[in-house]
């Protein structure tokens, strides 16, 4: 005989969470230096620290300024990757060794992290979560939700092709901290963010971590968010920043979302993109075209043809062409710190496919200012669109901004790192628009 034993579904709701609960929030979490530290320079292993922070681990540690550190763990500090790498892999709560050197003589140190502070917000409710993506890395997931919504939408924000963290803890600054933060605590809106691979409390290396690692990643953290019982799954925008700018429509496509919102997009093949910032970086440097024409030719079509094209990495190639080595200004193997197979799989992604199927609302923001993606690449993603009978859609041209989010008078400014300043309405452009896409959507809901 066969008995069948009904569970109500509340008491399997709640069980669910019991089980997350066991074997979620696996993830130590991330820890500062507290200290001034330079990176090791060209031709030179080893990051001297400046300063130290009084009463901080280092110090207690008996460390000094001046001192050199050679190696954290088992991490041999040899150059700017390593060092980073090393940076991104401090925790807290555990015991960290040290070897640094003092006037020729090695120092061998265990230190003891403080965590991060996690970010707070007012009226607003912070959940750090994790998810773990197919490649098997478990990934930090940060969702905020305001205590008092006024829009019953929510955002998934894609960032940039950098290891840079998508958390606005207590002490940083910079524009881009400040998008997020407004849209965090302005667009009355759920958010929800993703580290990468070996950023933040994120397992893995960002340094190591390729293309389809990180859109893996992405994807497992939308998933988490459209099973969350507070989300509407059909109100979801993307918005997505630099590289999460082309990476959106992806998404969109993928999962059904309400709109996309792109902010510094391009929609070429990395390849045209690389040699279109080469020449931009020749004309600002001076360059006349007849030099321009001869460095393209001779030099940065072959560099990036045997890198992107051939899947080799930089050093092969200036090791068959050694006359490369002088216009390559990148390392063996990476590239703007995230390794070569990241762009190789890039390149053969079909990102401008996803912009040909797209179907939702697309608002794009581009800086006239910004020297690093193209003013015809957006127009040639408007051109797509029309062409396949989209019809809500708008390209924004943002007078001065740059690719980082700041007012600058000439691109040529914000390339020679000259100050610049903020303007409240770059985030709030991206929150108006996320704002109206889900009234328009709750619109057509109720007229339906």
């Amino acid at each position: 005989m066969t008995i069948k034993i009904l569970i109500p579904k509340m008491v399997l709701f709640f069980s669910f969470l019991i089980i997350s609960s066991a074997y979620g929030q696996q993830l130590g979490r991330r820890a500062q230096w507290e200290a001034k530290i330079q990176a090791p320079q060209k031709n030179s292993p080893g990051a001297e620290i400046l300063s130290i922070d009084k009463n901080s681990p280092l110090e207690k540690a008996g460390l000094w300024p001046r001192d050199i550190i050679i190696k954290v763990d088992d991490v041999d500090i040899i150059n700017d990757e390593t060092w980073t790498e090393a940076t991104y892999g401090l925790r807290a709560f555990k015991s960290t060794t040290i070897e640094a050197v003092r006037a020729g003589q090695l120092l061998h140190v265990e230190v003891q992290f403080n965590p991060t502070p996690r970010e707070v917000h007012e009226d607003i409710e912070t959940h750090y979560e994790e998810v773990t993506s197919p490649y098997n890395i478990t990934q930090r997931v940060i969702i905020t939700r305001p205590k008092n919504p006024v829009n019953t939408g929510a955002i998934v924000l894609i960032g940039g092709l950098s290891c840079t963290s998508i958390e606005t803890y207590p002490g940083r600054n910079g524009n881009w901290a400040r998008v997020i933060r407004d849209l965090v605590e302005k667009s009355g809106m759920i958010v929800l963010r993703i580290e990468k691979p070996g950023v933040g409390d994120s397992e893995g290396d960002c340094s190591k971590s390729d293309f389809l690692t990180d859109l893996a990643g992405y994807r497992s953290a939308i998933k988490l968010l459209k099973s969350k019982p507070y989300i509407d799954p059909s109100k979801i925008v993307v918005y997505g920043s630099s590289m999460g700018s082309a990476l959106a429509p992806v998404l969109a496509n993928e999962f059904n979302l309400a709109g996309v919102i792109s902010d510094g997009v391009f929609f070429k093949t990395w390849f045209e993109h690389m040699l279109e910032i080469e020449r931009r970086l020749l004309e600002m440097k001076g360059n006349s075209e007849e030099e321009i024409a001869k460095k393209l030719n001779d030099y940065y079509i072959p560099l990036y043809y045997g890198m992107l094209i051939q899947k080799k990495t930089f050093k092969e190639v200036t090791d068959a062409y050694p006359a490369l080595a002088e216009y390559n200004y990148h390392s063996s193997e990476h590239m703007y710190g995230r390794p070569v197979t990241y762009y190789q799989q890039l390149q053969d992604f079909d990102l401008a496919k996803a912009w040909e199927n797209i179907r939702v609302p697309v608002r794009i923001m581009r800086g006239t200012n910004d020297w690093i993606m193209s003013a015809f690449d957006n127009k040639m993603i408007i051109d797509v669109l029309k062409k396949n009978g989209h019809t809500d859609h708008i390209l924004y041209e943002y007078e001065g901004l740059d690719h980082w989010n700041t007012i600058h008078k000439t691109p040529k400014d914000s390339f020679e790192g000259k100050d610049g300043i903020w303007e409240d309405n770059i985030s709030m452009q991206l929150i108006k628009w996320a704002s109206e896409i889900i009234k328009n959507l709750n619109s057509e809901q109720f007229n339906n």
